[in-house]
């Protein structure tokens, strides 16, 4: 499998589950693993109308060996330089609170456990980038309609509750994103 135009659902899952198993290579099964994904892989995981994304941002808690793990696979399967990595915990839609909002999405080699961010968590990060130049936007929309096409539709109560509970407020999203 390649990913030189990117990750897809398709290989997003194929890839995870080739962590996990190196991961419990490496660590064994007692001591599990947890990643929640966010942003562009979030999206692949839980909706149809992005076709894919660069890499797959996350939050990871696990052992030291989870960083071999990701290094090991990327080299096996020719992926690039921070295939998986969480540097958007340097962006400004970070928020500690992430985990404690996300939910279940698959379990992998009885030890990875993957969670990604629900819609209107997802919602509120976007807007909180508010990223001119990325896909910020479209994804916003494309979560809500995929929401309401799913009798799911979002209402503004539970985007500005996420907002609140992410980052206190909406004093920090740009004007452009309202």
């Amino acid at each position: 499998m390649s990913v030189e135009k990117g990750f897809t659902k398709e290989n997003l899952d194929y890839y995870l589950k080739e962590l996990a198993k190196e991961f419990r290579k490496r660590n064994g099964k007692n001591t599990p693993a947890e990643i929640v994904l966010v942003g562009g892989a979030a999206i692949l995981a839980n909706y149809g109308f992005r076709e894919m994304t660069y890499d797959i941002d996350a939050v990871i808690t696990a052992s030291s060996a989870m960083k071999e793990a990701v290094n090991a696979v990327g080299d096996r399967l020719s992926l690039p330089n921070g295939w998986l990595n969480a540097d958007f915990k340097n962006t400004s839609s970070y928020s500690p609170k992430l985990s404690q909002y996300s939910k279940y999405y698959r379990t992998y080699s009885n030890v990875l456990n993957i969670r990604t961010i629900s819609a209107e968590y997802l919602v509120a990060m976007k807007l909180m980038s508010g990223r001119r130049y990325k896909k910020d936007l479209s994804d916003i929309i494309g979560i809500l309609s995929e929401q309401e096409g799913r009798g799911k539709s979002l209402n503004y109560q539970q985007i500005d509750c996420a907002v609140k509970n992410l980052y206190g407020g909406w004093d920090n999203i740009s004007e452009y994103a309202i």
